[in-house]
């Protein structure tokens, strides 16, 4: 969690005069020479109550005054209402949004963004509180880049039950997706182990040695330049239908990240990959009838997809 800002004043010992004020600071609180020179820069270091600069020397005896800003956990769930997201279906048992595209299904290192888990807790949902606490009440997740529908779960025998059903791949996953070029053959179905990208940490790619992975396609549109692709999810591997589509050299439109073509991209207005999660099939955990839950493409997508209609 945040804390407060820490207030340090110190004086600066004879043996240390004459030192730069960077070099005198690591050594005295054991900071970096970088985190001492980042604090001389945010102005947060005083000597003798003026401000310095990271080559200033210091005299002995001087009063060095450093401010040490609260680092904030990068899992903490931030409350925030996230402008976009809209609730499908809310029961007792689990909550059905649609996600926008740019927001995050809970934090982690490396993304200060928007999230599903934030927002709800903005929003006065309680959430389950199974699994690790920047995760409570996700059984799915969605890319940043990937708009649609997910189900989280409220009550702790939904996230036992639901967890369970996404383990054993009985629910329906649909989600449509515009490839480059026309796949061979219009249906078909991809059973290619995904695993992380020997060369890049952000990407996955089909690997021998990867994670059991199956994707079935049906093509729904043939365009000039794209097809309109129904996916089916038999497994849920992080990035799975864009490595799988991406194999198969025919990359979602817009997934520059898998080989897109930036031309046609820009050309359609696209800044994402053209990927929405359409539909959610399962046996409700609490009354175990099967419900789906569907969205609609959203703006950018629909005005990519008229575009692509359009060109003859």
């Amino acid at each position: 969690m945040t804390t407060h800002a820490e207030q340090r004043t110190v004086f600066v010992p004879d043996g240390l005069a004459g030192e730069r004020v960077d070099a005198a600071m690591a050594r005295m609180f054991g900071f970096s020479r970088t985190k001492a020179a980042d604090l001389i820069a945010q102005g947060l270091v005083l000597v003798d109550g003026g401000t310095v600069g990271k080559s200033d020397r210091v005299h002995g005896g001087a009063m060095l005054d450093v401010t040490i800003p609260a680092e904030s956990d990068p899992l903490a769930v931030v409350p925030e209402i996230v402008e976009g997201i809209r609730i499908i279906h809310d029961d007792d048992a689990i909550v059905v949004i649609d996600k926008p595209v740019g927001v995050a299904v809970h934090p982690s290192p490396g993304w200060g963004g928007k999230t599903v888990v934030g927002h709800l807790a903005g929003a006065g949902f309680r959430i389950s509180t199974s699994g690790a606490s920047e995760r409570q009440g996700i059984v799915q997740r969605l890319d940043v880049g990937t708009s649609g529908v997910m189900v989280i779960c409220k009550s702790e025998h939904a996230y036992s039950v639901l967890k369970n059903a996404f383990r054993h791949r009985t629910v329906d996953k649909t989600y449509h997706a515009l490839v480059q070029g026309h796949p061979d053959p219009l249906s078909g179905t991809v059973d290619a182990p995904i695993g992380r990208h020997p060369h890049h940490d952000y990407k996955f790619a089909v690997m021998a040695d990867g994670r059991h992975s199956i994707t079935h396609y049906e093509t729904l549109e043939a365009h000039r330049f794209a097809s309109l692709l129904e996916v089916h999810l038999e497994t849920g591997r992080t990035h799975q239908i864009r490595v799988h589509m991406s194999a198969l050299k025919h990359p979602c439109v817009g997934d520059l990240t898998y080989g897109a073509d930036p031309t046609l991209s820009k050309r359609l207005g696209l800044e994402r990959q053209w990927l929405h999660a359409m539909r959610l099939g399962f046996e409700h955990p609490e009354t175990g009838d099967y419900v789906t839950y569907e969205s609609t493409y959203p703006d950018d997508l629909a005005h990519a997809l008229e575009a692509i209609r359009d060109e003859h």
